[in-house]
């Protein structure tokens, strides 16, 4: 028997429902959206819905349908909203998320460092105690955002005489306190997207630490799998953007193609970006359950590659026009000439796909684990053996 992998129809009274009030706020402003659950419908009341998974998607449709906008804070209610609703104090959750779900403060991730990337538990960024506060010395790379954010969510290590991964920390850091300097990366789409930031002796105070001292790392993979849930949502550029469904629409809008490789080319990559909606579902209960597991790890490991396919194929279809950052002169197509400069760091970016295939190997399907080399050591002590090699 065939499954029905159509969402409910027009009857639906969640439909109904959702239709009635968009007519009443045609124009619903983020504090409405909000305040109405619409942010992240998956979140838990009062900042979301405990929408499941059918619901949510019912919702991003008939949002679609009003040309109602989510505002947009990516790492926000993508990566650190999720670990503040489940491990964040009453104060904190209160004091954060309303206008991190409003758009208002922007968020980024400080995660990433230049020797501790792929291993990312091999940090080396120091919080210190001192008194009510902790004192921050380090630096953190490839930070998305960090030259807009507000705020932002840091691991830094606050035990040397254990294990890498049990005397991590994690906190939430104001990007505007002293000693903190942010320097932009640029790349060839011509934008500053990453930074580089550096800490030196950034006082915090010890309020802004999330859940207890040195137990941070299991909060860190949370993170990062939530990440890689919402790097691989929908859009073609890490969750956002256009589809391969709205290249279609752009093909069809200038004549369609003659038969031929290129046509079978955008059959292909359609064809794998309706399998990717469907398997979408079962991220989306993940997401529900605030616990993205190894899937996470599979669905960016296909749809990182999806895009690159999508994005060269659009501008292979421009001809002469996909050699210009503008595509053709109207101006049109522009967004796929620039997410074609911009999709090589797709497959690094949330995790390298490397790393992705580690996880599906070790995780999904059972295979042996990385010998750990460290196994027994203390971070210090495994660092000094680092350095004399």
């Amino acid at each position: 028997m065939a499954a029905n992998l159509d969402l409910p129809g027009e009857d639906d009274p969640r439909r109904q429902e959702l239709r009635e009030w968009f007519a009443t706020h045609p124009n619903a402003t983020p504090t409405q959206l909000r305040d109405r659950g619409l942010v992240v419908p998956h979140w838990p009341e009062p900042w979301g819905l405990d929408a499941e998974p059918v619901h949510q998607l019912i919702i991003e449709e008939e949002m679609k349908r009003a040309e109602a906008k989510k505002p947009i804070n990516p790492i926000g209610t993508g990566h650190c909203g999720p670990v503040l609703v489940v491990h964040g104090s009453q104060e904190q959750q209160d004091r954060y998320l309303p206008l991190m779900l409003t758009g208002e403060e922007m968020w980024c991730q400080l995660f990433s460092e230049p020797d501790a990337g792929s291993d990312l538990a091999n940090l080396s960024t120091r919080a210190v105690r001192d008194g009510d506060e902790y004192i921050i010395n380090g630096q953190k790379t490839w930070t998305s955002l960090a030259d807009v954010a507000k705020f932002g969510i840091l691991i830094a290590r606050t035990d040397i005489d254990v294990s890498k991964h049990t005397g991590i920390s994690y906190f939430i850091i104001d990007m505007a306190t002293p000693g903190i300097e942010v320097r932009p990366i640029f790349n060839m789409s011509g934008g500053g997207l990453f930074n580089e930031v550096f800490f030196d002796e950034v006082r915090v105070p010890a309020d802004n630490l999330i859940g207890e001292q040195h137990n941070g790392w299991g909060m860190a993979k949370l993170t990062l799998a939530n990440e890689r849930v919402s790097l691989s949502q929908g859009g073609l550029r890490w969750g956002h953007g256009p589809t391969v469904r709205d290249l279609v629409d752009a093909v069809r809008a200038r004549g369609g193609i003659k038969r031929g490789p290129q046509k079978e080319r955008l059959l292909s990559a359609y064809i794998d970006g309706e399998i990717l909606r469907y398997h979408r579902l079962a991220l989306v209960a993940a997401k529900l359950n605030k616990k993205p597991g190894p899937d996470a790890s599979l669905r960016k490991a296909l749809a990182d590659p999806h895009g690159k396919v999508v994005y060269e194929l659009a501008v292979d279809l421009m001809g002469p026009a996909g050699t210009l950052a503008g595509g053709y002169e109207d101006g049109s197509w522009a967004e796929w000439s620039d997410g074609f400069l911009f999709s090589p760091a797709l497959t690094v970016g949330g995790g390298t796909s490397e790393v992705l295939r580690n996880i599906i190997a070790e995780r999904l399907l059972g295979l042996p684990h990385d010998l750990d080399v460290e196994q027994g050591l203390t971070w210090k002590e495994a660092q000094q053996i680092q350095h004399k090699g």
